[in-house]
């Protein structure tokens, strides 16, 4: 497998910074990595059991993904009394219409709560909320 260029360094208190990816969890690494390789179209560049390392072509910070066996689903909304989501991905679409379309096919589902006209909030095939938006 071929690696994509990194993220370009941040130079900041003498030091510098590049941020490589943003780790999700899951009960099932591989299976949630398969799911945003499939929507999102990015090469794996590294494939373990437990551990897989997804990159954009053109580079930049990455998705990578990790097995917890105490993995517990986020709820959207969030309540008081349950797993709150930790973060969320907010990912730039073309045309929401057919991104949503694309990524129901690809395993996803549409959040019952949708609190902007022109966002849509979906959840992974883990409960990971993610944000497609137009602009």
């Amino acid at each position: 497998m071929s690696t994509p260029p990194t993220a370009p360094w941040n130079e900041h208190a003498g030091r510098r910074f590049s941020l490589s990816a943003t780790v999700l969890e899951s009960g099932d690494a591989n299976a949630l990595a398969d799911f945003y390789h499939r929507l999102l179209g990015w090469p794996v560049i590294a494939d373990e059991p437990g551990w897989v390392m997804l990159r954009p072509p053109g580079g930049g910070t990455g998705l990578s993904f990790g097995s917890d066996p105490a993995y517990r689903p986020p709820v959207w909304p969030a309540t008081t009394d349950q797993n709150q989501m930790q973060l969320h991905l907010d990912i730039r679409v073309d045309d929401l219409l057919a991104a949503v379309e694309h990524a129901l096919a690809t395993g996803a589902r549409l959040a019952d709560f949708q609190p902007q006209e022109h966002v849509r909030v979906l959840l992974d095939p883990a409960g990971h909320p993610f944000c497609f938006f137009e602009n």
